[in-house]
């Protein structure tokens, strides 16, 4: 299984168990983009560095597109981790991925963030 492991603060951890939270929001910059998107030289931040330079001298070019472009790693789930380095763990089909505005109340900025979705609870 290809797990995504994630660090959450009590909050948002809490509101995922309890299935009042549905979708985890990360920043939109290279560091997650090298996580969660596709492309042949994978693990190369340098490639994502310079995606994202480009990006702010194109502004017709959406942060959309890029999922469009490049599209998802493929996960099989999703495993939060409570706090940093947390032992208390819970493990969620990945659902998908998508890039937008999240909800405010479930602890998204207001600008643009990489939008996981989770299915349902494995672990």
């Amino acid at each position: 299984m290809y797990a995504l492991d994630l660090s959450l603060k009590h909050e948002w951890f809490n509101m995922i168990a309890a299935g009042r939270k549905s979708e985890e929001y990360r920043d939109f910059r290279p560091y997650y983009a090298n996580r969660l998107l596709y492309h042949k030289n994978l693990g190369q931040k340098e490639y994502w560095d310079t995606i994202f330079a480009n990006m702010k001298n194109a502004p017709y070019y959406k942060p959309q597109q890029l999922l469009r472009d490049y599209g998802a790693r493929r996960y099989d789930a999703v495993r939060f981790h409570k706090g940093q380095g947390g032992k208390q763990t819970m493990l969620f089909e990945f659902a998908g991925l998508g890039i937008g505005k999240g909800r405010p109340e479930w602890g998204a900025p207001d600008e643009d963030v990489f939008i996981i979705k989770l299915g349902r609870r494995i672990g």
